[in-house]
């Protein structure tokens, strides 16, 4: 099988590693977006079988039909929104919000106006948006040195000595450096780790149109706006041609399908994107899909095991959590601004764009990556107004010139 002969251990880490991350920096809260509902452990267990499940096969069947990298993961900003915007809601309307959400994103898919409109943003902008969503997991990983010191130090060493020796291996090699360190120093939390199985819990839906207005509707905003938009610009910065539309209308469907078991949104990722189709994952693009096949394969694991594997990957300290992801995204960031700032005509609004996306605002409930390609569209279109000034007035000082005897 060609996927076997394609998979490296780079891979296989930097699929790890997209796990790690995606799973214990948001994890804690989905686990609050269901507490909000009054979900029970079970329940709990179940939105994790559901999540994984959906994750695991929207990432891995794309990538192994298509030999290219698609990833796919939660929805963290709509699980934040649940969060807040669930007091009030019991479970079945939240699932039936889920649905309806599930729906609309699937009409986006049916329809391409998704597609219409990032076909629209210039590739500058794309992937400024890009830079400024990942820079703020670079920054994390030195903010990590102001509790774990020497970690971060040791993990940056190993790196920098990698990149230069066995530059395919740096971020295996120093997430291998780091897991023995911290085990060494005690620091694993093991007692988290409980080996179970979780199982299916089907709620039946109930359709308000409190919860679609209260629930639905944010939580399909959020994930188009702070989730799909920056993913579909991870796949473009990274060189990579996918159907978006399609791959649209899949993760609604797997939603959809999901949704009763706990399922909220799943969409195309941006951050976990970038670590399996950077150079890291492998030198070669066409065999990077590996990575976002062993993602998926990990992530169904969590959905199947439940507890045992959440529980072992939040075991590991957020420093090295926060470390390792940013290590990994160096190439991505460092490509991203290279990109954003490669066309003069295009550079000021990118890095407008790059800096509100940076800064993490949120208004109305809607997150930076949205409101950083606002920044630049605004800038690129007072620019445009500028320079068709600027060439109307050329033409008619050279009209003048030519009617005058």
């Amino acid at each position: 099988m060609r996927f076997f002969k394609d998979l490296s251990l780079s891979a296989f880490v930097a699929g790890f590693v997209a796990v790690l991350v995606g799973f214990t920096s948001s994890a804690a809260i989905v686990f609050q977006a269901a507490q909000a509902f009054g979900a029970t452990p079970d329940v709990i267990s179940s939105w994790m079988w559901a999540l994984g499940l959906g994750m695991g096969l929207s990432s891995a069947l794309p990538s192994l039909l298509w030999k290219k990298p698609v990833m796919v993961a939660w929805s963290t900003p709509g699980a934040a929104v649940l969060a807040v915007a669930g007091a009030g809601f019991g479970m079945h309307e939240a699932v039936g919000a889920f649905i309806v959400c599930a729906l609309l994103i699937i009409v986006c898919g049916v329809t391409g106006w998704f597609e219409r409109v990032m076909n629209r943003i210039p590739m500058e902008i794309a992937s400024a948006l890009l830079a400024g969503v990942l820079a703020r997991f670079g920054l994390q990983a030195f903010e990590a040195a102001q509790t774990a010191l020497p970690l971060v130090l040791l993990m940056l060493g190993t790196y920098l000595l990698a990149r230069r020796l066995l530059p395919r291996y740096a971020v295996p090699l120093t997430l291998a450096v780091a897991i023995a360190f911290v085990a060494a120093r005690g620091e694993m939390a093991w007692q988290v780790v409980h080996f179970e199985l979780a199982r299916p819990v089907f709620t039946m839906p109930h359709f308000s149109w409190q919860a679609v207005v209260s629930l639905a509707l944010p939580l399909f905003v959020v994930t188009m706006a702070s989730q799909n938009l920056p993913g579909v610009a991870a796949i473009r910065a990274s060189g990579y041609d996918m159907p978006i539309s399609r791959l649209i209308g899949f993760t609604g469907f797997m939603t959809l399908l999901l949704a009763p078991f706990g399922a909220f949104a799943l969409n195309l990722s941006a951050i976990t994107a970038a670590i399996c189709m950077g150079r890291e994952a492998h030198e070669d693009p066409a065999r990077r899909y590996t990575a976002a096949v062993s993602c998926g394969v990990l992530y169904i694991l969590i959905g199947i095991f439940g507890a045992a594997v959440a529980g072992l990957l939040t075991a590991f300290p957020k420093e090295l959590v926060a470390a390792i992801s940013g290590l990994a995204l160096l190439g991505a960031i460092g490509s991203g601004l290279a990109m954003a700032v490669k066309g003069e005509s295009h550079r000021e609004a990118a890095l407008l764009a790059f800096l509100v996306t940076l800064s993490g605002v949120t208004l109305a409930g809607v997150g930076s990556a949205f409101w950083g390609v606002v920044a630049g569209a605004v800038a690129l279109a007072i620019q445009g107004l500028g320079r068709r000034k600027q060439r109307e007035d050329t033409s008619s000082v050279s009209a003048g010139k030519t009617t005058t005897p």
